[in-house]
């Protein structure tokens, strides 16, 4: 083996997409020390998208203080690379940051714009937001306040909308943030489909898991819808039915609405910013995986996205990953070559999660054996 790429998503729970690169790169070098080896984790777009930047790049850390999910101070940092910043929502809005006082009625993204409007004051033109994880579901409304945005209520004051407080708005002033913006691209990482609102929206679906009970769930929305009527009268953007405007309680609408940015698949984004085409030509072979492939993974998430670019180039992929379910045979139509699970024993995932180091270091030992056997 003279060359390989490692691109891991992390196994939930278990291992990061940092620790697998670096166990599947131990072994590969130990039988190969002379393969050239790439390896570049994969997140998600929630906590610790930015890290695996950090790892698989050559990009600067900048560290900032902004307001977290409940308006008070946050360390938080963001991955600089030219002009081109890749930053995360979860690092000021995310569940973590709510953890104990779960409320997505009074949770905000306030910090996001912030992020992001030091990133324009740094010289970036081009902006990267991993959506994943979110504690709130204000429609970005927070963002775009920290960004110039200015809404008013009956009183004609403005103020720093939240999810409970969407309806007080009555006028949208985006002007400021437009100007802002001029000439800067922002593109939001968004695995998911939901609309903004209704049975499939940001508050039916993800709201409960923020802490809303269903009489919350009824309201959050009933917010949402009307946060979209206005933004359609006050800025002409209709998000009401768009696919993925539901995303981290909504942001995914508001980057839309308010910032004149873009929704885009999270492995699609990845794969151009680190130019695949490029790091995969000539490569012996792929090595991907997730915690669980199934046919929900056939939907174009981390393995299947990377299966589908190196078929193209010819390129073998091999998939680690700690379960296989139902319909995961059909990666095998999508450029997925091979399919392993870690798990060497049968035994309840309340247990083997535990040993999960322990089994992707066997199973990689295995297969790079198997490989060298094959005279490759």
């Amino acid at each position: 083996m003279k060359k390989c790429v490692i691109m891991p998503d992390s196994f939930k729970g278990t291992l990061s997409s940092i620790e697998i690169c670096d166990i599947i790169k131990e072994k590969v070098l130990e039988f190969y020390p002379d393969c050239q080896v790439k390896a570049v984790p994969v997140a998600d777009g929630g906590e610790g998208t930015v890290d695996c930047f950090l790892y698989a790049i050559d990009a600067e850390k900048v560290e900032l203080r902004v307001q977290n999910a409940y308006m008070e101070p946050v360390d938080v940092y963001y991955a600089k690379v030219g002009s081109q910043a890749i930053l995360e929502m979860a690092q000021p809005a995310g569940l973590p940051q709510a953890e104990g006082r779960l409320n997505p009625k009074v949770t905000s993204t306030y910090g996001v714009g912030q992020m992001i409007r030091h990133a324009v004051e740094n010289g970036c033109t081009d902006i990267v937001i991993g959506l994943g994880g979110s504690s709130t579901n204000d429609g970005g409304a927070g963002a775009a306040a920290a960004l110039g945005t200015v809404f008013r209520n009956a009183e004609g004051e403005s103020f720093i909308p939240a999810g409970g407080t969407l309806k007080e708005i009555v006028s949208i002033d985006n002007s400021e943030t437009r100007k802002l913006l001029e000439g800067v691209s922002i593109t939001a990482m968004c695995d998911i489909n939901n609309p903004m609102y209704g049975p499939q929206g940001a508050a039916y679906i993800f709201a409960p898991q923020k802490g809303a009970d269903p009489e919350m769930v009824k309201e959050l929305d009933s917010q949402l819808i009307y946060l979209s009527e206005l933004i359609q009268k006050d800025l002409g953007t209709d998000v009401s039915r768009m696919e993925g405007a539901g995303a981290a309680g909504a942001l995914g609408a508001g980057i839309v609405a308010f910032m004149g940015g873009k929704l885009k698949s999270g492995i699609q984004t990845v794969l151009d910013m680190i130019h695949f085409e490029e790091l995969a030509a000539g490569a012996d072979m792929v090595f991907t995986g997730e915690g669980r492939i199934d046919s929900q993974s056939l939907g174009g998430k981390v393995v299947i996205g990377i299966a589908e670019r190196a078929k193209r180039l010819g390129v073998p992929v091999t998939a680690v990953v700690g379960s296989i379910g139902d319909g995961a045979e059909g990666a095998y139509e999508l450029g997925v070559n091979a399919i392993f699970s870690i798990n060497r024993t049968a035994e309840d995932f309340s247990v083997s999660r535990y040993k999960s180091k322990e089994n992707l270091t066997g199973t990689v030992d295995s297969l790079i054996r198997f490989y060298m056997a094959a005279g490759k």
